[in-house]
Formats: structure tokens, sequence, C-alpha cells
């Protein structure tokens, strides 16, 4: 059986695509999902995509991956700079936790350079683009010593 990986997404990245392209580039979470896919299979890894532009339902995921995770991916969106109920629900999760940023981050508005989730995140992909999840996806198969 291959070892889960939760990948959470949190407010408006259900607009992937259609949301400022000039920012965030023209790749749905569709696309994301099948790029992550192809990589977690090569490494011996499952995954589950989640998005969410409710908090509490980010949280209940992070506690339900608890569970059946043994890592998890998060682009937490606006919440990474505000949620310490995020934050307090990564810091119950035992495994790897990757968080990524589609944008570059520090090169934008200064309220954007302060997370709550790096406190916790084992590492944080920001400015790679969409191509950001497959490299989170390839270091979470690492951390847990993957293929």
């Amino acid at each position: 059986m291959s070892k889960l990986i939760y990948i959470l997404n949190g407010p408006n990245l259900n607009l992937l695509g259609n949301r400022q392209p000039d920012l965030y580039g023209h790749e749905t979470l569709a696309d994301i999902e099948a790029q992550c896919q192809t990589v977690a299979a090569s490494a011996g890894l499952s995954q589950k995509m989640l998005q969410s532009n409710h908090e509490g339902q980010i949280v209940d995921w992070i506690h339900e991956a608890r569970e059946d995770a043994a890592g998890i991916i998060i682009n937490p969106g606006a919440l990474t700079h505000y949620s310490i109920a995020v934050l307090d629900a990564l810091n119950a999760f035992d495994g790897p936790v990757i968080e990524v940023h589609v944008s570059q981050v520090h090169k934008r508005e200064p309220f954007r350079h302060k997370s709550f989730v790096s406190l916790r995140a084992d590492a944080v992909m920001a400015g790679f683009g969409t191509h950001g999840y497959a490299l989170a996806m390839q270091h979470v198969a690492h951390l847990l010593g993957g293929k």
C-alpha cells in the first residue's frame, strides 16, 4: 500500500487558471493534480487533492490527515498570513509538511511576507509557479525515504 499525501489548497485556489493568470498562470488545480499524480506514482506515493474557501474545512482535513496521511503539501492561500488555527492543526501532524505558493510572495505586498504556516513547514516552495507542487511532492518523497 502506498503512502498517502494530502494536497490542501485554501481560499481562491479553485480559481487557478482564471484568476490573475499573469500572476498565477493558466494551469488549473486539475492540471496540478495530474502533475502531482505522476510524481507521486513514480515515488510509490498516492495523493488526495482537496480545496476549500473555508478555514475550518482546511483544519478538519489536517486533523483527518493525522489518521490517513504520511505527509501534507499545503497552499493555504490567504490563510497563510493570519491563520493560527491552521498552524495549530499542522503542529498536531507528525509527518512532513511542505508549504507551496505559486507566486514569489516575497516580491509582493509586505503583508504576504509573513507566514504562520512556515513556522511548521519543513520546506517552502514559493515562486516556482504551479510546478512548485510537483517539486513539493518530490521533496515529500525524499523526506519519507521514497524512491
